[in-house]
């Protein structure tokens, strides 16, 4: 998969020092890579089940909570605030939603639940700063609530994508119509993913599990 990236003017040497802090509450594409972000077996499946249950449009947030079955154990949609792509603000969103939704696992000795967000958003399926910190903040609100962070998705006007994987696909996408939800939940078999030339080993890992 190929990440493109525009630098922005927070990330010159002369930025100011909050400025800089800020950009600091991101995740890169090789970081998130590198973290060990447990595969989605069916990311279609996730993706279409989402979309038909709350029709996101540009600037949406969708975080789920998935069980060890991938089966949908809560989920909650809003709509990101008119601010400064920030880690640390994209954090507390998400955690003031899963707080809502779902306990916390904090007694566990480790994660059993998953939790997944999908970012309805404009532009192509490059890798962005705003990614990168929803990333940073869906990592962080995962160790604070007791969950294993899962996957990034984002859904653009091309289609859907899950970053640092290189799996995606056309539909939905930010455009289409949703499916209505009974059809989104009975499991069709599956068919092709797309994916990019570089998720070989992504898959490998996936088929591994």
């Amino acid at each position: 998969m190929t990440f493109g990236f525009a630098p922005s003017p927070a990330t010159s040497i002369s930025a100011p020092t909050h400025v800089a802090s800020h950009v600091a509450r991101l995740l890169e594409p090789a970081e998130w890579s590198a973290a060990g972000i447990p595969l989605l077996r069916n990311p279609r499946d996730v993706v279409s089940g989402l979309h038909a249950r709350h029709r996101p449009v540009p600037e949406t947030a969708v975080v789920a909570v998935l069980d060890h079955e991938e089966r949908l154990a809560a989920s909650a949609s809003f709509t990101r605030r008119a601010s400064a792509a920030d880690g640390w603000e994209f954090r507390n969103a998400l955690l003031v939603h899963l707080r809502r939704v779902i306990p916390h696992d904090l007694r566990r000795r480790e994660p059993v639940r998953t939790a997944v967000l999908l970012y309805c958003r404009e532009g192509d399926e490059r890798w962005t700063e705003e990614d990168g910190a929803w990333m940073w903040g869906l990592r962080d609100a995962c160790t604070l609530h007791g969950l294993r962070c899962g996957a990034y998705i984002t859904l653009t006007r091309g289609g859907w994508q899950v970053l640092g994987e290189g799996r995606g696909g056309r539909r939905p996408s930010s455009s289409s119509q949703p499916m209505d939800l009974a059809d989104s939940m009975a499991r069709p078999p599956a068919t092709a993913v797309r994916t990019a030339s570089g998720a070989a080993e992504a898959l490998r890992r996936t088929a591994a599990r």
